[in-house]
């Protein structure tokens, strides 16, 4: 007998399949992914500055390797200065109900808010992954405005994510994320990037 005898190959759900195989009399089973992992993120309004266009447009192009990667954006409200309360969950929740428009049934859906997790470069990486293994071929990411998200979606989300205690402006976040999505695969593929 060889060394590896490979025993057989099967798919499993979500494009998961799973290899068995006898290893020096043992029997051992690796699980790996299709590159039909899907990442998606949905933001309020439109990026009007070229210099962040063209970044997402380089993450994007880079995320291209590893992943489908789309940006969705949903019209923002325009806010009133000095708006009340009542005004501004007005404004989120019409912007919400346009984030949950665009939400599909296969996402698993993780906010940008301040007082979400916060993660290292690896460790989100690690994470990101798990989800992966678990299942889960299609993660959201969701941005909301400027004055963030409604409750509506916060409640929709799986988990909640925070990047910093500093507020970045939503246009800019978009970049910020795009560049630690990509980052995560050349951490998962051990590739030298993220040093």
């Amino acid at each position: 007998m060889s060394i590896a005898e490979i025993l057989f190959i099967m798919p499993q759900k979500n494009n998961q399949k799973t290899m068995q195989f006898i290893l020096h009399g043992f029997y051992l089973s690796i699980i790996w992914y299709n590159v039909s992992m899907k990442i998606t993120i949905i933001c309020v309004g439109k990026t009007k500055e070229k210099f962040y266009r063209e970044a997402v447009a380089e993450y994007e192009k880079r995320l291209s390797r590893y992943t489908k990667f789309q940006i969705i954006e949903v019209n923002d409200e325009k806010t009133i200065e000095n708006p009340s309360q009542a005004e501004e969950n007005m404004i989120k929740d019409k912007e919400g109900e346009r984030i949950l428009a665009n939400i599909k049934d296969d996402m698993h859906l993780i906010a940008l808010a301040i007082n979400g997790k916060s993660y290292d470069s690896v460790a989100f990486s690690k994470h990101i992954e798990s989800l992966t293994i678990s299942g889960n071929s299609h993660i959201c990411f969701i941005i909301g405005g400027s004055l963030g998200l409604s409750d509506q979606v916060l409640k929709k989300c799986h988990e909640t994510l925070s990047f910093s205690d500093f507020t970045f402006p939503h246009q800019l976040m978009r970049v910020i994320l795009a560049e630690q999505i990509y980052r995560c695969f050349r951490i998962m593929k051990n590739e030298p990037y993220h040093k």
